[in-house]
């Protein structure tokens, strides 16, 4: 079965879905719709075969559309999901987050309940090598994770169009618009549902010159936050938005009694310096408790998929899961629960760093309701 992708929304991220998506076997581009001309334009570049329409319904209702992607705005993607439950629902690989107004939840509650076809949310970063490597030898490296910590330390939000990331009206606010990629991967790796979180967050440095509309960002750039969990696990994320002069991007360490296994996932290479020669290469380490000796393990991706975008490969390795779901050959790996956990995740940090106080997950009206599972 040929994938024939209608996508609502063409700016950075969907232009790097396009560059994926033509690395994708029997996968092409039939339909997109972009309103800003200069995106559509590129769009139209990358995906020359495919017909530029003029709304959501125009490519939910193209016939040779077997398949959506929505790369839109945060603040945009739960009305466009509830738009095409009614049109004509298909498979939909739905980038984060779900939604962004605590507000919603219910909304999403009842799309959930109703929507006949599969729903994949983008968690690219479950999908990077040295995450899913790490991933997969955790528990033998760590006897059973105790303690889970993660470390983005990198550059300022980019500019995007119309400056809608830098109000948190439009993103949910930093620690769910960037961040709930994160919070996935906790639960993912705890492999069980979140029951406290506590943060302290601010805006220290970035985008306070910077006036739209007379209005300066709202948007933190800096942020400390704890989540616990059923099983007693403890994770920490820390996020650090004004230190791309660091080697590693990202730094994910897990440890238990046996000992410790962490991640360094660079940056995009494009912002990788010229000068100080070829770029740094993913890694894992194993370092266990007894023989005492870190074990250094390099992960290097394909430069064709580096080439495509600044994930680290990742979304290709999406698209092609998404791929086999929408053959009928698996279930979605990332579902719209998962999608949901990692949003409400986000919303208790806002909240708890906006109050002062702790925010328990299982009171909390924006996360999904008790005895879901993980799934």
């Amino acid at each position: 079965m040929d994938l024939r992708y209608g996508i609502i929304g063409c700016g950075m991220m969907g232009q790097e879905h396009l560059r994926n998506i033509a690395l994708i076997p029997r996968a092409s581009v039939a339909a997109i719709f972009e309103p800003d001309p200069a995106m559509r334009a590129r769009a139209a570049e990358l995906a020359p075969g495919a017909v530029m329409v003029d709304s959501v319904a125009e490519v939910v209702a193209h016939s040779d559309v077997n398949c959506l992607l929505i790369v839109s705005p945060n603040h945009m993607h739960l009305a466009q999901l509830e738009q095409i439950a009614a049109i004509r629902p298909l498979p939909i690989l739905c980038e984060k987050p779900l939604f962004t107004d605590p507000a919603d939840a219910p909304r999403l509650a009842a799309l959930r309940a109703a929507y006949p076809a599969p729903i994949w949310v983008a968690m690219e970063y479950r999908y990077m090598p040295p995450v899913a490597h790490l991933i997969a030898q955790a528990e033998a490296a760590t006897g059973g994770i105790k303690m889970l910590t993660i470390r983005e330390h990198r550059f300022p939000f980019l500019e995007k169009v119309g400056d809608w990331n830098r109000f948190n009206h439009n993103t949910g606010g930093t620690l769910v618009e960037k961040c709930c990629h994160f919070f996935d991967l906790m639960r993912l790796i705890a492999g069980c549902d979140p029951v406290r979180v506590m943060a302290s967050a601010g805006q220290a440095v970035n985008h306070l010159d910077e006036r739209y509309g007379g209005q300066t960002p709202d948007i933190w750039d800096n942020a400390y936050v704890i989540v616990e969990f059923e099983n007693g696990l403890r994770a920490m994320l820390e996020l650090c938005m004004f230190a791309e002069g660091a080697r590693y991007q990202e730094e994910i360490s897990a440890v238990g009694p046996l000992g410790k296994i962490e991640c360094l996932v660079p940056g995009p290479g494009r912002f990788w310096p010229a000068h100080l020669g070829a770029a740094p290469v993913p890694q894992v380490i194993v370092s266990p408790r007894d023989p005492k000796g870190p074990q250094v393990q390099e992960v290097p991706v394909d430069p064709a998929l580096l080439a495509a975008g600044d994930h680290n490969g990742s979304t290709f390795y999406q698209h092609q899961g998404f791929a086999r779901v929408v053959r009928g050959e698996q279930a979605a790996e990332v579902s719209l629960l998962d999608g949901w956990w990692a949003v409400a995740i986000g919303m208790a940090a806002q909240e708890s760093a906006a109050t002062g106080q702790a925010v328990d997950l299982t009171r909390a009206p924006y996360a999904p309701p008790a005895g879901n599972g993980q799934r």
